[in-house]
């Protein structure tokens, strides 16, 4: 690796960035040529046919600031080979839709190659002085992780630039977490950096109004990093080293959970599609498209200054954040259908009558 210091970060960064910011629009040409384009259905919120490979370029922009910036390793070679599945099934989807069970399996097949070729496992943490030891749950644990970071990144993909901006602001947060901490020389580290100028150099063509979707092969290829980051990380953690990547995921892994619980409410299939997520909440409320997007950007960066502030050992900063962010996770879900219209209509309900009690 070359120096520890924040020139060839942001080297890193600037490089992978402007690669894929001018290979996206071949991507553009790509998606339109093999028909890999996203018409606009019930649930969706875009008006007109958009091409759909944007994973694609994100892919290339990741595999050139590897050649560059990456050092060869076993590691390295499994994250290489589960990618290209991932991206292989991802423009299979993009370009004619396959069934659920199916990217299930290519999912698996991907997060196998890194749990037993690459030897990249959550296998123990220390939790409160206690050493954890995962034995062979390790290999379940890990894999149960690596599909459920590939498929909330997928759940809500739903508006433009959000699937993009947030997995950038996971990178951008690790990043900095590195920095403070010192390990700049490390695999997780070089995987960010390289997936910070990737994803920004992808989002400048996918915000608002995109030019580009990700597509599956997108969504599910950031997921997949983003999993990779989080357990390269976990080599020899703490417990608040263990939760971090997690909480800075708290939007998209709340958004699936109440997603979860809403359709085993209304006693829909857990994969079914719905317009009531928490970007649909949001644009219920007659905010733009642009706004909601910026919203969850906001929300999502106070978790991730929290997560720092823990890392940092401030937690009380921390704490008043996570507190601030409970109450209004909490209003948001009183007050909108993201779980369910009867709960919303009921505190809507006793809102009223409080009212009109303190008017009489």
């Amino acid at each position: 690796m070359f120096g520890k210091n924040l020139d060839y970060i942001l080297l890193m960064i600037t490089v992978t960035f402007i690669f894929t910011s001018l290979i996206i629009p071949l991507m553009i040409k790509i998606a339109n040529h093999v028909g890999a384009i996203d018409i606009p259905r019930t649930r969706h919120i875009h008006e007109k046919p958009t091409p759909k490979l944007g994973g694609l370029g994100i892919f290339f922009g990741f595999l050139f600031g590897y050649i560059i910036f990456g050092i060869n390793s076993i590691q390295m070679n499994s994250v290489l080979i589960g990618s290209i599945i991932i991206i292989i099934l991802g423009i299979i989807d993009d370009i004619k839709p396959i069934k659920s069970m199916q990217k299930l399996f290519g999912q698996i097949c991907a997060a196998l190659v890194v749990i037993f070729y690459g030897k990249i496992l959550l296998s123990n943490a220390t939790m409160f002085g206690f050493n954890l030891e995962f034995g062979f749950f390790k290999y379940p644990i890990t894999l149960l992780f690596i599909l459920g970071c590939i498929n909330i990144i997928n759940l809500i993909d739903g508006l433009d630039g959000l699937s993009g901006g947030i997995s950038s602001i996971f990178f951008l947060t690790i990043g900095i977490i590195s920095i403070f901490q010192g390990k700049l020389d490390t695999l997780a580290t070089t995987i960010a950096f390289i997936m910070l100028g990737a994803t920004l150099g992808f989002l400048i063509h996918n915000f608002y109004p995109a030019k580009i979707f990700a597509g599956d092969s997108g969504s599910m290829f950031m997921g997949f990093i983003i999993s990779i980051v989080a357990l390269l990380g976990f080599k020899g953690t703490t417990f608040t080293s263990l939760i971090v990547p997690i909480l800075i995921l708290a939007i998209p892994i709340l958004d699936t959970f109440f997603a979860i619980v809403r359709r085993l409410l209304s006693k829909k299939p857990i994969f079914s599609g719905d317009k009531e997520h928490t970007h649909h909440q949001l644009l219920k409320m007659n905010f733009s498209q642009k706004n909601t997007v910026l919203i969850i950007y906001g929300i999502n960066i106070l978790f991730s200054i929290a997560s720092i502030f823990y890392v940092l050992n401030d937690s009380i900063k921390g704490q008043i954040i996570y507190i601030l962010l409970f109450f209004i996770v909490l209003w948001f879900v009183l007050n909108t259908d993201v779980i369910s219209s009867k709960l919303s209509n009921k505190v809507k309900k006793i809102e009223k009558r409080i009212i009109h009690k303190k008017e009489n």
